[in-house]
């Protein structure tokens, strides 16, 4: 595993965490972010679902509400979307002692009870996007997805299955994506809708989201952006990431005072939505 040290960081100067994003199971990926306090989807917990339930009261919705988590990594969003978790309880679960000693096979088999003897009565279904073939995998082995694409729109049209699962998704959520994935992405997801579709998204503040809110426009969505609140993400991992933190957030006109000045990346929620709804 690489160390802070040695990773690389990309050109707007966040570190990249690129070893632990596509292995076999997600002990390294909670092993590696749990020091620098990665918690943006705790935050996204209580907002998914509480927007889960106002998409499905639409009139004409039958059956639970389809969501599709793009840049889903190892079903996180999933895993506490629909199951008696928070975010905290995969931290312990993943770095245990217990969990270590397991190979990745009984890891999967282990969390296949794990998450079902949690499972919500509300539950519904998720499709997972993402790049990292291992980390989908995963995540469709152990009963967090009910589908998962191996994906990326950036550089090619999506898939037939894929276009076929989007058709069937009412609510698009994303956390930890936007800046690796760009108005592209979403305009090649909204032109597979087949139902009014939601999108419920947290940005990170060093990362405009304009592009992405003209995009949504142009496919009838108006989207309103949170701006009574920020939601904190992790923590810096250098003296230089918050530095060229802090200049990016002073160029999108935002002030870094009691945010990323304190150490934190922070994102913002945006909440986009048919403008019939």
């Amino acid at each position: 595993m690489a160390t802070d040290r040695h990773r690389t960081r990309t050109a707007s100067g966040k570190t990249r965490f690129d070893d632990i994003y596509d292995r076999p199971d997600p002990r390294a990926y909670f092993r590696t972010l749990e020091p620098y306090a990665y918690e943006i989807p705790q935050h996204a917990q209580g907002v998914f679902r509480r927007t889960r339930e106002l998409r499905s009261q639409l009139p004409g919705s039958t059956g639970p509400v389809t969501v599709l988590d793009v840049c889903c990594s190892y079903g996180i969003n999933a895993a506490l979307l629909n199951h008696d978790l928070t975010l905290a309880d995969l931290y312990a679960h993943y770095t245990s002692a217990e969990t270590a000693a397991l190979s990745p096979h009984e890891l999967i088999e282990c969390d296949k009870e794990f998450y079902a003897s949690r499972r919500r009565p509300d539950a519904t279904p998720v499709i997972g996007l993402d790049t990292a073939a291992n980390a989908t995998r995963y995540a469709l082995d152990a009963g967090l997805l009910d589908e998962a694409y191996a994906e990326n729109l950036e550089r090619h049209p999506p898939s037939p299955g894929l276009r076929g699962a989007v058709a069937r998704a009412g609510l698009i959520i994303v956390t930890g994506g936007i800046g690796y994935i760009s108005h592209r992405t979403f305009g090649a997801l909204l032109d597979c809708a087949r139902t009014p579709v939601w999108v419920s998204a947290f940005a990170l503040r060093t990362v405009p989201y304009g592009r992405i809110a003209a995009t949504l426009a142009e496919h009838g969505l108006d989207t309103v952006t949170d701006t009574s609140r920020t939601y904190p993400q992790r923590l810096f991992t250098s003296p230089e990431e918050r530095r060229d933190a802090v200049r990016q957030v002073i160029l999108a006109g935002e002030d870094p005072a009691g945010h990323e000045s304190e150490g934190w990346y922070h994102t913002r929620l945006h909440e986009s939505r048919p403008r019939t709804d």
